[in-house]
């Protein structure tokens, strides 16, 4: 369980970083956190031993796959759902994967009744906290970007699904191969990723002058760096980890870190506390990791 609230640290930090770097197009950003996980997974791969640091054909296919359901297309669908929508509504249709993956994942033997707590208590939380941010939207917003905001919640509810199968069929192909280390299968899949970031920068990214030219270049750096290391490598040994060891579901449940994470970063870097509902929305996902734990014991 610690693993898994960890890893959900590291990934709220992946929801403020088109933010803070708005100069910067999505798939500049998406690609360069994800270049930085594949050469930090590459250097990885050789300090392990020769025997196990290559996955077999088998496992090369299964982390090309997830590699795109899990990293570059769903963070490339969730950065520009952010850029559209902004921080808090993504945050919170991200927030929903706990609900998703406790039904889909749930292990037999465990009673639908004893996860109705937990459930009920997220999507309380969740439905209280796009209240409140559809409310900003509109208050905030007279002239009519409202198909913008729309096209944002589309695009986050498509990366939504896409971390949902990753996070089920992930848990289910570790369950299945306990022999494996939960830091090479993090390395085999940042390697994957990485071949698929680098060909979404030839493809469609900008070129370097292009980026030199821009303002915030470093923290643009330091933004790749703190997302490929720890957004990505090290949040994902922790999320294999936590795998390994828990349900589908329970891990599913743990991923409300990263909302209330990801939250936390907005308000910080917005500079200002939450609101009321905000206050009350972050108890309920409290409440709901706490109710689904005890479920699961």
């Amino acid at each position: 369980m610690a693993a898994g609230l960890g890893a959900g640290a590291l990934w709220g930090l992946v929801f403020v970083a088109p933010r803070m770097v708005g100069h910067f197009g999505m798939v500049d950003i998406t690609a360069a956190r994800f270049l930085v996980f594949g050469a930090v997974s590459g250097l990885a791969v050789f300090a392990r031993p020769a025997a196990v640091r290559w996955p077999s054909r088998q496992q090369a296919l299964a982390a090309l796959g997830l590699s795109v359901l899990g990293f570059s297309g769903y963070y490339l669908l969730l950065a520009f759902g952010i850029q559209a929508a902004g921080t808090e509504v993504p945050s919170l249709i991200i927030g929903t994967i706990p609900v998703w993956m406790m039904l889909l994942g749930r292990p037999v033997g465990l009673q639908m009744r004893a996860l109705l707590p937990g459930l009920l208590l997220t999507g309380a939380g969740i439905a209280l906290m796009v209240y409140g941010a559809w409310s900003a939207q509109h208050g905030a917003d007279a002239g009519g970007s409202g198909a913008r905001f729309g096209w944002g919640i589309a695009l986050a509810v498509a990366a939504m699904v896409s971390w949902t199968v990753y996070g089920l069929l992930n848990a289910a192909w570790l369950q299945r191969h306990t022999e494996l280390h939960a830091a090479d299968w993090a390395n085999w899949l940042g390697v994957a990723t990485g071949l698929g970031a680098l060909l979404l920068w030839l493809v469609a990214g900008s070129d370097v002058a292009t980026l030199q030219s821009r303002p915030d270049g470093m923290l643009f750096v330091w933004i790749a760096l703190a997302g490929g290391f720890g957004s990505s490598w090290l949040a994902t040994i922790l999320w294999n980890i936590a795998s390994q060891r828990l349900s589908a579901s329970l891990c599913g449940q743990l991923i409300v870190s990263e909302t209330l994470f990801a939250l936390l970063y907005s308000f910080v870097w917005d500079g200002r506390w939450p609101q009321a509902t905000e206050w009350v929305a972050a108890a309920l996902f409290v409440l709901g990791i706490l109710a689904s734990i005890k479920a699961h014991r």
